[in-house]
């Protein structure tokens, strides 16, 4: 897994040159709840398939 400094550096690099103070900490932000979303997932599990449809079937039908 790369660091935190790694990520930011890749992202730095892929973004156009004319990219505005903005637009990078809008791409900082995705790229912070990915990380955190991907560790949650490492530490709390996932949902199947068919459990993510259970739990919404139950908001949907409301």
């Amino acid at each position: 897994m790369s660091t935190a400094k790694q990520d930011v550096e890749q992202l730095l690099n892929r973004l156009p040159d004319n990219s505005s103070v903005e637009d990078i900490q809008y791409h900082l932000y995705v790229l912070d709840k990915v990380r955190r979303g991907l560790e949650d997932a490492r530490t709390n599990g996932t949902f199947s398939q068919e459990e993510v449809e259970t739990r919404l079937s139950k908001w949907l039908a409301e």
